[in-house]
Parts: C-alpha cells; sequence; structure tokens
C-alpha cells in the first residue's frame, strides 16, 4: 500500500527538503503552506518528478478549521496519511521578554505549538489501530532552542519549541501500543530564510562544526525517523546541531 505523509509549512526550507526527500524514500506528499502558492507547486513538481503523486494545499494549521480541511484534502487526492511531519513554524519578535508585543507571542505559541497538537490529534485518528486503522510515524521539528532558552533574543520561541519536546515524549508513550511511533528532531543553526542575517552570521562561525547547517541535512534525519529503519525509536529528539 502506498505511503502517504503530510509534511506542514512543506513549500520552503526545511519542508520542501523533507517533501523532496521523502519522495526519493517512496512517499506520495501532501505539502501544506500558508503563503508560497508558487514553491508549494514547485516542491509538488519536484514529488512528481520522482514518479510519486503530490497534491498542495493552503491551509493556516493554528487553525482548527484549516487543519480539518487539510486532513480532508490530503485523504481526497492521495489517501488517509500514515505520516505526518509538524514542521510549519515562525519566529516572531526579537529581543528580552518585558519587550515583547501581546500579538508575537500569542502568534509563535499558535504556529509553533497549538498547530503541531492539532494537526497531531487528526493524525492520530487516522493512523492508529485502535480506530482500525494501519499505523504510521509522527515527526516534530524542535529546535536547539527548546534547551538552551535563547535569553535575551527568543525566550518564547524556545519555550514553544520545550513544549513540542512533551507533546512527543507524552504522546509518544500515549500511542506506542496502537501501531503509531512519534519522534522529534532539533534542528541548531541552519541555512533557511526564517534566520536574522546579522545573527547567522555571528553565531554560524561559533558552532563546533564552524559552519550552519543545510535543510537537506535536517531532512535525512526526519526521512530516517520516518522509515522503517527506525522502527524501534518512539519518544525520541534526534539533535541536528553540529555539536552547538
Amino acid at each position: 500500500m502506498s505511503r502517504v505523509l503530510i509534511v506542514t509549512g512543506g513549500s520552503r526550507g526545511i519542508g520542501a527538503a523533507i517533501s523532496r526527500l521523502a519522495a526519493g524514500d517512496g512517499w506520495d506528499v501532501c505539502v501544506n503552506y500558508v503563503a508560497h502558492a508558487e514553491r508549494a507547486k514547485e516542491v509538488v513538481e519536484s514529488v512528481r518528478a520522482c514518479g510519486r503523486e503530490a497534491v498542495a494545499v493552503e491551509a493556516d494549521v493554528s487553525r482548527e478549521g484549516d487543519v480539518l480541511a487539510l486532513f480532508a484534502a490530503c485523504e481526497e487526492a492521495l489517501g488517509a496519511p500514515t505520516g505526518l511531519v509538524n514542521n510549519a513554524g515562525i519566529i516572531t519578535g526579537f529581543g528580552r521578554l518585558d519587550n515583547l508585543a501581546d500579538e508575537d507571542l500569542r502568534r509563535t505559541f499558535e504556529v509553533n505549538t497549538i498547530s503541531y497538537f492539532l494537526c497531531a490529534r487528526e493524525a492520530i485518528k487516522r493512523m492508529s489501530t485502535r480506530h482500525g486503522r494501519r499505523g504510521g510515524v509522527i515527526v516534530n521539528i524542535s529546535s536547539r532552542a527548546a534547551t538552551s532558552g535563547m535569553p535575551g533574543e527568543y525566550v518564547h520561541y524556545a519555550a514553544s519549541k520545550a513544549a513540542v519536546n512533551g507533546l512527543t515524549r507524552g504522546l509518544a508513550l500515549e500511542v506506542a501500543a496502537e501501531g503509531i511511533r512519534v519522534a522529534s528532531v532539533s534542528p541548531g543553526l541552519i541555512d533557511t530564510e526564517i534566520q536574522r542575517p546579522e545573527r547567522f552570521a555571528r553565531i554560524a562561525p561559533t558552532t563546533p562544526m564552524q559552519r550552519a547547517g543545510t535543510p537537506d541535512e535536517v531532512a535525512e534525519a526526519v526521512v530516517w525517523l520516518l522509515s522503517d529503519k527506525a522502527s524501534y525509536v518512539t519518544g525520541a529528539d534526534l539533535s541536528v546541531t553540529g555539536g552547538r
């Protein structure tokens, strides 16, 4: 039977790299996006070039109605998902907590945390043997920030990712006997558009490997977790940080 993967925030950066690499490993891919339709279409074309099926679905995964529509569209076009990568994320607001705007705080948790819970909930309904399904894998994209705390810069972002780690561990134990594995990947400094250029230039040379990582390097870890090669891995967090 075909394997169907939903990648949230799949139109660019790490999400696009995951979508392409997963296609090469035999997954049909539902590419979720919220604002980059043309780039999502390019990712879909890349997946199809690998001989797999793909569809791009616009949805703000921080909103329950959009999440329900995303999963329905995936099922209609490709079939029920057996894989989910919670990758959608933002960094908004910069500096100390006492200068943080309410809007930045709320939006950070809506996208980086609440969306993961909503998507995981819907995935379980379609994967769990408890619901008569055949199992599956959920991979959450966390961050090295979850343990570093990022003081003076992004404490709210770090906290949103620490919550993802808690979700990963707790959910993995909750559904381990239902044919579902749940794991996370924690990237360090990765060369994507989400980075502030001045911060990126300052930090990249300070990593033990003296460089930033690439989206493809993160994608390799994610696709391994999605594969049967990781069949005894659940509740784990895989660090992709260059030693940082």
